[in-house]
């Protein structure tokens, strides 16, 4: 069923049934690019959340016992689904997010990708025997953790919430996912793809309410073994507490203020061409975004010249519009963010070589955004902007560059261009991330890891790292008795 704007009707999945819940409250979805109401989310009772707690309970029960070539076999059944659905669930994601169309379905056939590569490592999670005295077999076991509560944002309604959903299958564990009120029948839509490749009911619970209520609740219960989390520093820290009072293990991947260091040998046309497209990708709304732009002094007239000149080329518009290179923002907190940053900026001194306001017209845009001039103090570069605002900084040493890169307390991503292989090994060796990316803003891949140093979290997800949370690593020591 779809409501009159063709967004889905939104429901939530527990113990194997799509329902409404108990309490009959609601939320409105709006979509950015209107700001129209588009439906209704139902939002989870204490009751409800009590029922798929349970459901998760009973479905690890049959979930974990199940042989892992027949888990793998309907995790390729979802991962294939995905991929057949992707447009329709790109389009429904473009409608929530605001994202444009091809970047949405693409992102739903990186996630079939991503669920086909933790399905196979799930065949990977080797155990071993250690050599040990006559009479002893000693093991090392790794086994499922248990249930999992979850909980992504809004900025990849995709793969967001598949990035944990497909690591806990995988592993063997349940999961409750509150996926984003505002993102709903995205993350609906593809648990449809789980439930129609045969998952047993239980094993997967998607629920909506209101963020503090339900967190709360989904880790504070005896069920929950793992508390995993993608989101932003403050919250993020508030929950890793909660998980600790009850001493849950927890996954954090955090936000980030991600430093670009343009060295004086690159190519800054070319360097501006990429770190441009990767600023304004989801309108700027990626956790792992480059937004602190550190140029040589000696190409930072060239590098600057052609990010502007990138930045005024996007057609910025409605997702679902063929010519969009830029959709709006996902809500109106992050348009007054933008606001209040470009503002604090100015007002401190910077300069706006382009953009730096709102288009009047309806929806949640704001223009592409490159600043210079900008000043030490000036919140923009402190604060996450999570937007589409680039500033634009020149150093004259690459220790000052370092210096400035590795200040803040956040620890996510950095990039760095250099056509030097030395060069290369020292930000390799001295840039503080957990990500980092030369001569390309790339992000990440299902293949190798991804997570944050200080304050950007802690834990892994991608590659064969992605399962070490959801594993229970078990010594077993063994005397045989005749």
């Amino acid at each position: 069923m779809t409501t009159d704007h063709g967004h889905p009707a939104v429901r939530m999945y527990i113990a194997g049934e799509w329902c409404h819940g108990g309490s009959g409250t609601t939320a409105p979805i709006v979509n950015p690019a209107t700001e129209e109401a588009i439906g209704e989310v139902p939002l989870a009772t204490p009751a409800d959340l009590d029922r798929a707690l349970g459901a998760a309970e009973e479905g690890f029960r049959v979930w974990r016992a199940t042989p892992v070539a027949e888990r793998t076999a309907i995790l390729h059944t979802a991962a294939d689904l995905i991929a057949e659905r992707a447009v329709a669930i790109g389009r429904v994601s473009t409608l929530e997010q605001g994202k444009p169309l091809a970047e949405s379905t693409g992102e739903a056939r990186r996630t079939a990708e991503t669920l086909r590569w933790h399905a196979d490592d799930a065949r990977r999670a080797y155990g071993r025997i250690i050599p040990s005295e006559p009479g002893t077999v000693l093991t090392v076991r790794r086994q499922p953790i248990g249930p999992v509560a979850a909980f992504v944002p809004w900025n990849f309604p995709v793969g967001g919430p598949n990035r944990k959903i497909s690591s806990a299958l995988s592993a063997g564990c349940s999961l409750v996912i509150k996926a984003s009120e505002e993102t709903p029948a995205t993350a609906m839509e593809l648990v449809r793809c789980y439930a129609d490749a045969g998952l047993p009911a239980g094993v997967l619970n998607l629920v909506f309410g209101e963020p503090a209520e339900v967190s709360a609740h989904l880790i504070a219960s005896p069920v929950t073994r793992l508390v995993a989390f993608t989101g932003s520093v403050p919250v993020g820290k508030l929950l890793a507490a909660e998980a600790g009072k009850v001493m849950k293990s927890s996954l954090m991947e955090l936000g980030g203020h991600a430093p670009v260091i343009v060295c004086a040998d690159a190519d800054p046309v070319q360097a501006a061409r990429k770190a441009a497209q990767a600023k304004f990708a989801n309108a700027g709304q990626v956790c792992t975004s480059p937004s602190r732009f550190l140029v040589h002094e000696s190409l930072v007239e060239d590098f600057t010249a052609e990010f502007v000149r990138a930045a005024e080329a996007l057609t910025v518009g409605d997702g679902l519009a063929e010519d969009t290179k830029m959709g709006p923002l996902a809500n109106e907190r992050r348009l007054k963010a933008m606001e209040r940053l470009t503002a604090d900026a100015v007002a401190r001194g910077a300069k706006v070589l382009t953009g730096g306001e709102r288009p009047d017209r309806p929806g949640y845009f704001f223009a592409p955004t490159v600043l210079t001039d900008v000043p030490e103090d000036a919140d923009l570069l402190h604060e996450e902007p999570f937007g589409p605002l680039a500033p634009i900084l020149s150093y004259g040493d690459l220790d000052e560059a370092l210096a400035t890169a590795n200040a803040l307390p956040y620890g996510l991503a950095a990039y760095g261009f250099t056509r030097s292989a030395a060069t290369a090994e020292r930000l390799s060796d001295e840039l503080e991330a957990g990500i980092l990316s030369l001569n390309h803003c790339g992000g990440s891949v299902h293949e190798a890891p991804s997570g944050g140093v200080k304050d950007s979290g802690y834990g892994r997800e991608g590659g064969p790292e992605a399962l070490d949370a959801y594993l229970v690593t078990k010594r077993v020591s063994h005397l045989l008795v005749p």
